[in-house]
């Protein structure tokens, strides 16, 4: 590709001053998209850092740029490990938050801290004293939702759905919002809260998410919590809280949606508009969804307030760009009002067709300049494929059956996952990826036209469950040898649940660190932990634990980690079974599925499917099968869900 020219990108320390005070100080609900400034912000990001949103700030870059203590030379085993383990109440789906100078009055030990938030599946939020890890606060909100209670019992959850998503702090306001998952009466309802940082207390009654949407032929679609996942993290940009929904093992699907919602910061109250990703009232199959879940990465936003997501898989014939909108990366107003320009792969319909979702990734906003033309505004996405994909992001370049009108496509592997960003200290913007089993550093060049070029990948790391993981960026300034690369793995079976933490030199891909860092019950459901760095220590939240590392010391506690079992299986109806394999052939519904013994049964799944509780069938996909029947040619399916790719993932068969 040549050599990579010195990128249009204005002035580098004056970005990184916007990311470090972004990191220190959020958006006011005036604000337009998370971006502070003046002395005393300055003044802020200078002593401690905050991280008060998912990925740092709303373009998602993943960097702390303020990070003065942790450097390539001292995250090393034996100056740099754990120092301390918190116990949590349950499974942590959610990104860690942190914020500094928070004045706590009551609880058991009042003070002034540097603050963790960190929430659970069990609708828990916790405040946790950076510096010690004793909890100073927590607050439950209510009862989960049993999984038993989610469409087809949907078997990627933990036990319990909770808060699932990463909440949001308005630092000027001192304001956590999130939203809680929970059951009334047996009825599961959404929840958003506005919670003081300092007491956890709400500072104004909770909202109960609902929500229409006027369809293509007049009739309206309504929100119907039963079915949607609320699996993105929080935004808040233009003023306003914003939160993407999804579905439960796309089960459902006559019923569940992609919807984008938004509420004032300041009061709770909905936008006037909405955006439904499907509003088709018909589709050949009555099969919907085009759903927003990303792994849990944020929606992004520019710094127009523009706001960006991708969605996954529909009706593979009902694609239209605008009442359908599947497979596809999309900018829309900040008011909700208008899609302003997507992009969907060429070969969105057999995507779609085979669960292949762009939407299983979530899209990085390079961060603007006033340098670069407005032509060469960029964001990167990849989904399960493995493709990601250089987009213009003033004009995305739409759909076309043939090829794909973007800048550039390059090859990673499956990434079920979100790329990060930074500027290292050769002045060179770069994109840091995580599909399949590396982490891939690429610089980006702005002219003559933006590339992206290869300079380094890790070694493969030891991860299972779905190709792909979570990454962040540390570093101190512009100062050489001060970047470090982030990433949590996921476990490997279903008899080694461990995650680890990886520290990875940005410049060559040589791993620094590599040490346990929790571990993951859930192994139908991807362990997507975004490892959080701030002020010299890393956060790791997992199952019902935080484990906290830092530079070894006399502070160090060596606390053990937790481990956990598998997450306990629901009882089975009499007359049922529940087996994994993989579809052998497929003749409509009818399946020969190979079990991990490498048998052959045959299974009927006319009526799973017509009830909404299957996954797409194709034959090579693993599955996870609920169904009554005995003997080899006599299983009737009533559920058939997507299991995990490797066998070692699947838990007994019974």
């Amino acid at each position: 590709m040549g050599a990579v020219n010195k990128p249009h990108f204005q002035d580098k320390r004056r970005l990184a001053l916007a990311v470090a005070v972004a990191l220190a100080v959020s958006t006011g609900p005036a604000g337009a998209a998370g971006t502070a400034s003046g002395a005393a912000a300055t003044e802020a990001a200078a002593a401690t850092v905050s991280v008060t949103t998912y990925h740092y700030d709303v373009q998602r870059t993943g960097w702390n740029h303020g990070e003065r203590e942790l450097n390539t030379q001292n995250v090393r085993s034996k100056s740099f490990g754990l120092v301390t383990t918190v116990a949590l109440d349950a499974q942590v789906d959610a990104q860690p938050l942190v914020l500094g100078n928070v004045t706590i009055a009551g609880g058991p030990a009042p003070g002034t801290y540097t603050i963790a938030y960190v929430v659970t599946e069990n609708d828990t939020v916790y405040a946790i004293d950076t510096a010690t890890g004793n909890v100073v606060l927590k607050r439950n909100l209510g009862a989960p939702v049993p999984r038993s209670a989610l469409p087809g019992k949907c078997a990627n959850n933990a036990p319990t759905v909770g808060i699932t998503s990463t909440p949001v702090i308005d630092a000027q306001s001192k304001t956590l919002y999130l939203i809680a998952y929970t059951t009334h009466a047996g009825v599961p309802s959404y929840e958003l809260h506005a919670l003081n940082t300092a007491t956890l207390a709400d500072t104004m009654p909770p909202v109960a998410v609902s929500a229409k949407h006027r369809l293509a032929d007049g009739t309206t679609a309504v929100f119907n919590p039963s079915v949607q996942r609320q699996r993105p993290a929080l935004l808040e940009a233009n003023g306003t809280i914003y939160a993407g929904f999804g579905s439960f093992c796309d089960n459902a699907a006559d019923l569940s949606r992609g919807w984008i919602l938004g509420w004032s910061a300041s009061t709770l109250a909905p936008l006037a508009a909405n955006d439904l990703t499907d509003k088709l009232a018909k589709s050949p199959e009555d099969f919907f969804l085009s759903s927003v879940w990303m792994s849990g990465y944020g929606l992004s936003s520019d710094a127009t307030g523009n706001i960006y997501f991708a969605t996954g898989n529909s009706d593979p014939a009902s694609y239209d760009g605008q009442n359908d909108i599947q497979e596809s990366v999309v900018r829309e107003s900040g008011d909700l009002t208008t899609l302003q320009t997507l992009f969907t792969p060429y070969n969105a319909p057999q995507l779609d067709d085979r669960d292949e979702d762009v939407g299983a990734g979530g899209v990085l906003v390079i961060p603007n300049s006033t340098s670069v033309p407005a032509a060469e505004h960029l964001a990167v996405v990849a989904g399960k494929v493995g493709g990601l994909y250089l987009v213009d992001r003033d004009a995305m370049g739409g759909y076309s059956p043939n090829t794909d009108h973007v800048l550039q496509r390059v090859t990673l592997g499956g990434c079920w996952c979100g790329e990060s960003f930074f500027i290292g200290s050769d002045n060179q913007p770069r994109v840091v990826t995580s599909g399949g089993m590396q982490v891939g550093v690429w610089q980006l060049q702005t002219s003559p036209k933006p590339a992206l070029t290869l300079q380094s990948r890790s070694a493969m790391l030891e991860t299972g469950q779905d190709p792909g993981f979570q990454t962040s960026i540390s570093s101190n300034g512009d100062a050489a040898g001060s970047a470090v690369i982030w990433a949590v793995s996921r476990p490997l079976s279903a008899t080694d649940l461990t995650l680890r933490l990886y520290a990875i030199d940005p410049a060559n891909g040589a791993t620094l660190f590599e040490a346990t860092a929790g571990s993951w019950g859930a192994i139908g459901g991807d362990a997507s932990v975004v490892p959080v760095v701030a002020n010299g220590k890393v956060f790791v939240a997992s199952d019902a634990q935080l484990a906290i590392f830092g530079l070894l010391g006399a502070h160090a506690a060596g606390t053990a980690l937790r481990n956990v079992s598998t997450v306990p299986l629901l009882p089975l109806a009499a007359g049922s079974h529940e087996f994994f394999g993989t579809i052998a052939a497929l003749q409509g519904t009818h399946i020969a599925l190979r079990l991990r013994t490498g048998s052959l049964v045959r299974v009927d799944a006319t009526a799973a499917t017509r009830a909404y509780r299957t996954t797409t069938l194709y034959p090579g996909e693993a599955v996870l099968i609920e169904a009554t029947g005995a003997g080899r040619d006599a299983f009737t399916a009533f559920s058939v869900q997507r299991a995990k790719s490797s066998p070692a993932l699947w838990w007994p068969d019974r």
